[in-house]
C-alpha cells in the first residue's frame, strides 16, 4: 500500500534501487514540449530515470526504456507497448495514458478503464513497482476544457481505482491546483512544456523515495 501522497513506506523503500525502468503511454511520456537540444525531446519520463541513476550511481546503472508514442490511445498502448515493456523485465514502469482517448469525439470510458486496469494488473503480476498519475484541472490552463471536465474526471476516477486494484503507486496532481498553473504547459495546452516536466519528474521521484527528490 502507499500513504495519501502516492509514496511507498519507508520500509518499502529502505531496500528499494530499481536496475529497470521502463515508460509506456503517449506524448506526455515520449517527452513532448519538452527539448532536449538535439532535435528531440527529454521530457518527465527521461528527467525520471536521470534522477534514479543519480541517486543510485555508486549501486551500478540504470537500464532505461521510454516506449511511449504521441497520439496512441489506451487500447494502443496496451496492444503495442505492454507485451514489450513486460519482455524487458523491468523492476519499474510508468504508465500514463487516457488523454488521447478523452479528447477524441469517441470516447469510451468503460472501454478505457478495462485496459488501464488490465495493463495495470499485468505490471504487478509481473513483480514491477508500477507508477501512474492522474491529469491536473485544464480549466485555468484552457477554458474552453469546461466541456471536457466531466470527461476528465471520469477518467481520473479511473485511473485512481484500476491503480488501487493494482496496488500500484499514484501521484494525484488533480488534488494540486499548482499542477494547473499555466507557466507549466506549452502553447497547445495539453501538454506540459520543460518546467511541467521537470515538475512531473520532480513529484514521481518523490514519490519514489529517490533520495534527494524534492
Amino acid at each position: 500500500m502507499v500513504d495519501s501522497a502516492g509514496r511507498l513506506p519507508a520500509e518499502r523503500l529502505a531496500a528499494r534501487r530499481f536496475e529497470r525502468y521502463v515508460a509506456i503511454g503517449d506524448s506526455s511520456t515520449e517527452g513532448l514540449d519538452d527539448p532536449a537540444g538535439d532535435g528531440g525531446f527529454r521530457g518527465w519520463a527521461n528527467r525520471l530515470a536521470e534522477q534514479i541513476a543519480r541517486a543510485q550511481a555508486d549501486q551500478g546503472g540504470l537500464l532505461y526504456a521510454n516506449l511511449g508514442v504521441r497520439g496512441k490511445k489506451t487500447r494502443e498502448i496496451r496492444d503495442q507497448q505492454l507485451e514489450r515493456a513486460l519482455a524487458l523485465r523491468p523492476d519499474l514502469v510508468t504508465l500514463f495514458s487516457g488523454t488521447n482517448d478523452m479528447v477524441s469525439r469517441s470516447f469510451d470510458l468503460p472501454a478505457v478503464a478495462v485496459d488501464l486496469a488490465a495493463m495495470m494488473a499485468a505490471v504487478r503480476t509481473s513483480g514491477a513497482t508500477l507508477l501512474t498519475f492522474t491529469m491536473p484541472d485544464l480549466v485555468p490552463v484552457m477554458p474552453l476544457a469546461r466541456r471536457l471536465a466531466p470527461r476528465l474526471a471520469a477518467l481520473n476516477a479511473a485511473i485512481r481505482s484500476a491503480a488501487e486494484r493494482a496496488d500500484a503507486l499514484l501521484v494525484d496532481f488533480a488534488a494540486y491546483p499548482v499542477a494547473s498553473d499555466p507557466r507549466l504547459w506549452s502553447p497547445d495546452r495539453l501538454h506540459a512544456n520543460s518546467a511541467g516536466h521537470a515538475r512531473i519528474a520532480a513529484a514521481l521521484a518523490h514519490a519514489l523515495g529517490i533520495p534527494g527528490a524534492d
